[in-house]
């Protein structure tokens, strides 16, 4: 088994052939270019996702094809490379490279219905919820951005003056941040801010993975 070279930073000639991509997203472009990607994307994130893994745990690098079957979009190939390490059903850390830099992220994307209802039971919750909040509150004010798939009108069962409404509503939650072109991205020292990127996201990460596993 080849052992994962060291992580040297995201070479600029992958966010290059992500430029490149959008512009033509086609399958002749990806087969004349598929030897930039291996080296030049795939490669580095593989290498600093093994650096990640002794603290957070093994990382999912996410396959380049879309699935078209159901997309209006037939374009054959993602626009960016991520990778994911799971804590719990559909929660966890991400990280991406793309045209507009390097991001990162955590938190979770799905939910199942028992999940949903556990998640709006926790944040519904006297001490739980409070507990939510004050992670949430805490990250954006330290300019994290707050998404995910969100109700505009009230959930079921809960009032519209309920004090946690905002977070109610959601049907995923992440918190993500743009690191972008920092020159740090080119540099081995990436692996520390995303370290201290994923570890600020440890607290959502945690809350989600204990109150919403049914």
């Amino acid at each position: 088994m080849t052992e994962t070279p060291p992580f040297a930073g995201i070479p600029v000639a992958a966010l290059d052939f992500y430029d490149d991509l959008e512009v033509d997203n086609t399958r002749s472009f990806w087969e004349k270019h598929k030897d930039t990607y291996l080296t030049q994307v795939r490669a580095p994130v593989e290498a600093l996702c093994a650096a990640l893994e002794p603290e957070f745990g093994a990382a999912k690098v996410f396959r380049p094809y879309r699935d078209v079957r159901f997309a209006k979009d037939k374009t054959p190939f993602k626009t960016h490379q991520g990778a994911f390490v799971r804590a719990a059903e559909s929660t966890g850390w991400y990280v991406e490279v793309s045209p507009r830099g390097v991001r990162t992220g955590g938190g979770f994307y799905e939910a199942s219905p028992g999940r949903l209802a556990a998640y709006r039971g926790a944040v519904d919750h006297d001490q739980l919820g409070p507990e939510l909040e004050e992670i949430v509150r805490g990250l954006e004010a330290a300019g994290w951005e707050r998404g995910g798939d969100r109700l505009k009108t009230s959930p079921r069962g809960y009032d519209v003056d309920h004090p946690r409404i905002d977070l109610l509503r959601h049907r995923s939650l992440s918190l993500g941040h743009v690191i972008g072109f920092e020159p740090v991205i080119h540099t081995p020292e990436l692996v520390d801010v995303v370290r201290e990127d994923w570890r600020a996201l440890r607290p959502l990460v945690e809350w989600v993975a204990r109150h919403t596993t049914v």
